[in-house]
Formats: C-alpha cells, sequence, structure tokens
C-alpha cells in the first residue's frame, strides 16, 4: 500500500523564503507584486488548458504553479510587514464560514440559485460595513476592470439578474440582438466610427446576454469558434502548399472552396 504524501505547506513557504534571501535566486529577488501580475494570469489560463484536455497529471502541476504564485505574493508581502501566507489562509477559511451559513450556520438554502443570493448579501453587507462613508454599496463594486471584456459582461449581466433586472426569457434577450444589430447598421451607414465602435460593444454585451440564458460560457464558446477557425484555415494552408502556390496568389473564391472542403472534415 503506497504511503500516503504528507502535504506540507510549510515547505513550500521556505523554499520561496530562501530564495527570497540574501543567498537567493537573482531572479526571485528581484520580483515584485506588480512584476509578477503576468504570470499569474499565464499560470491561471494553464489551468483551464489542462481542464479542458481533461489531464489531470497537468492539472495537478498547473494548479502547483498558481499555488506558488500565491505563495511568492504573500512572501513579497511578508517582506513589506503587510500580510503573509498564514493571513491568506486564515482570511478565506474565515470567508468560507460566513459565506456559506445554510452549511456552518442556521440559513436555510434549497438550491444553487438561493446559495449565490445568500453570498451575493453577504458579500454586500461585509463590504458595506467596511466602506460607511462611502454611502449606499454598488452592486459591481466588486467587478475587477482588469478582467477581459466577456469575463466582465458575464458577471455584470450575473449580479443585475440576482436583484431582478433581468429579461423573463431568452426572448427577450434574443430580440435586443435585433435591436442592437439594426442600431449597429445605422451607425455602419452613418460613417461615425464612435457610434460604431459603441454599437459593436452592445451587440457582444447582448450575445453574451443570451449565452448566459443558455448557459454556455462565452469565452470558452468564443475560443472554440477561434479554434475552429484556425483549424480549417490550416486546411487551406496544407493544400496550397500541396500545390506550390502561394496563399497570396489564391483568389477569393479559391479560398472558398478550400474552405468549404474543410467543413466536410470535420474541422
Amino acid at each position: 500500500m503506497e504511503t500516503e504524501k504528507r502535504c506540507d505547506m510549510e515547505r513550500l513557504v521556505e523554499i520561496m523564503r530562501t530564495l527570497r534571501g540574501e543567498n537567493g535566486c537573482p531572479w526571485d529577488r528581484k520580483q515584485t507584486h506588480r512584476s509578477l501580475r503576468t504570470y499569474l494570469i499565464e499560470e491561471a489560463y494553464e489551468v483551464i488548458q489542462a481542464i479542458d484536455d481533461e489531464d489531470d497529471n497537468a492539472l495537478c502541476e498547473e494548479l502547483g504553479d498558481v499555488l506558488l504564485q500565491v505563495v511568492f505574493h504573500a512572501q513579497i508581502a511578508d517582506e513589506r510587514g503587510k500580510f503573509s501566507i498564514s493571513d491568506i489562509i486564515e482570511g478565506i477559511s474565515e470567508k468560507m464560514i460566513r459565506r456559506h451559513p445554510h452549511v456552518f450556520g442556521d440559513v436555510e438554502a434549497k438550491d444553487s440559485d438561493a446559495v449565490l443570493r445568500n453570498w451575493e448579501r453577504i458579500k454586500q453587507k461585509e463590504y458595506a460595513e467596511g466602506h460607511e462613508e462611502d454611502g449606499r454599496v454598488s452592486i459591481f463594486h466588486n467587478v475587477a476592470g482588469a478582467m477581459p471584456a466577456l469575463m466582465r459582461a458575464v458577471k455584470v449581466q450575473a449580479k443585475a439578474s440576482r436583484v431582478g433586472f433581468d429579461w423573463p426569457d431568452i426572448e427577450g434577450a434574443l430580440s435586443k440582438v435585433g435591436e442592437e444589430l439594426a442600431e449597429l447598421e445605422q451607425a455602419r451607414k452613418s460613417n461615425d466610427g464612435d457610434a460604431i465602435e459603441e454599437e459593436v460593444g452592445d451587440v457582444l454585451f447582448a450575445l453574451v446576454n443570451v449565452a448566459r440564458f443558455l448557459k454556455v460560457d462565452p469565452e470558452i464558446a468564443l475560443g472554440k469558434a477561434v479554434d475552429k477557425f484556425m483549424a480549417r484555415f490550416r486546411y487551406i494552408e496544407d493544400k496550397v502548399d500541396q500545390s506550390d502556390r502561394d496563399l497570396e496568389d489564391m483568389t477569393l473564391e479559391e479560398m472558398d472552396i478550400l474552405w468549404e472542403e474543410s467543413k466536410g472534415k470535420d474541422l
């Protein structure tokens, strides 16, 4: 029987402390919260890729890379006398207990929708208690501006929906797409660059709403559409290479024929 491995968080913390120490790694020593931002984003996307690939080994490794980023930031903050990894763990532990009164308290939540409503109410109360001077707290107070636009749109729409600001069914959302497309056409005819940009944004926002009703993640859906486009276009590239011609010499009609062929290849 295989001996169960001991999960030693302190070992990882000590490794990071050594890397940041006087005789540690020059690269690690010069990093800051700001310089590490890109790495955290990259590691998060690599976790998503491992999930999409259904690769458990990769998922285990990539989650470790994300955890390393957390420990890295904690060590930098600890050196500045701001907070430590223990503060992070204690904080999230207390938050999970507060946010789940239906598990750790006497609040009832019959389904996941009720859980989300309770979660939002608790978040609003927590934020308001720490920002009494700000007056009324918006439901969007914790929507990060740095979040990718599609993800941000989903989050904003979901928050508005939880307080009742939503279409009664998908028909309203679909109708809104048609309305926004008509307004985009009007802006295009007027040749008003600012209006065109605004209406393109409105169309995308309306489509995100439709995706939300259909329980489709628009970020994932768009990613798959991009992958499909690339696969079909690579088919065109391969066919052109086989004909000893240059892609730039192909006519649109010729490329379109190959595009239709690629669709028949389940690309």
